[in-house]
């Protein structure tokens, strides 16, 4: 996990440096970077999970990732609504990267649902037994209907220029 830890880190040092638009990332830079540093602490909180598992301690790991998982994805809204365009970090359809219009309303609502997927996550606080699930169906169909919102929008954006 440390290893894992060490390469993403430097993963995402990397990515802003290697963007064909790495100006646009320096504008939302800050949350960027507040990402960086969650993803870490989430790596590291999970490796001591491990760790207290290992040493014997026995609890049930998910009901210990939900919050931290549902804070992630909360947080990945929160980077998704002041992303600008750029290569690496965003929801990337053709049609995102094709229009800032599409792009910026992509995101804002991207944003908003990401940020209603993590709550909802933390319904696998109650429903322990669903909990995979509604962490699985919750992020795909956010993607889901970002990639139609995407899509449609610029479909919309199209027939009007037309």
């Amino acid at each position: 996990m440390p290893l894992i830890s060490i390469v993403s880190f430097l993963l995402f040092l990397l990515i802003p440096k290697i963007d064909p638009l790495k100006k646009n990332i320096e504008k939302f830079r800050k949350y960027y970077d507040y990402f960086i540093l969650i993803i870490i602490l989430f790596l590291f909180y999970l490796y001591l999970l491990m760790l207290a598992w290992n040493l014997g301690a026995r609890f049930a790991m998910g009901k210990f990732l939900i919050p931290a998982l549902a804070a992630l994805i909360y947080y990945a809204g929160i980077l998704i609504s002041n992303a600008k365009p750029n290569w690496f970090i965003g929801i990337r359809t053709p049609w995102t990267l094709s229009s800032k219009s599409v792009w910026e309303k992509t995101h804002r609502f991207g944003g908003k649902l990401f940020r209603a997927a993590a709550i909802i996550n933390l319904a696998g606080m109650i429903f322990y037994n669903l909990a995979f699930w509604i962490t699985i169906v919750s992020v795909a169909f956010t993607a889901l209907i970002l990639l139609v919102y995407s899509c449609f929008e610029y479909q919309k954006e199209k027939s009007k220029k037309a």
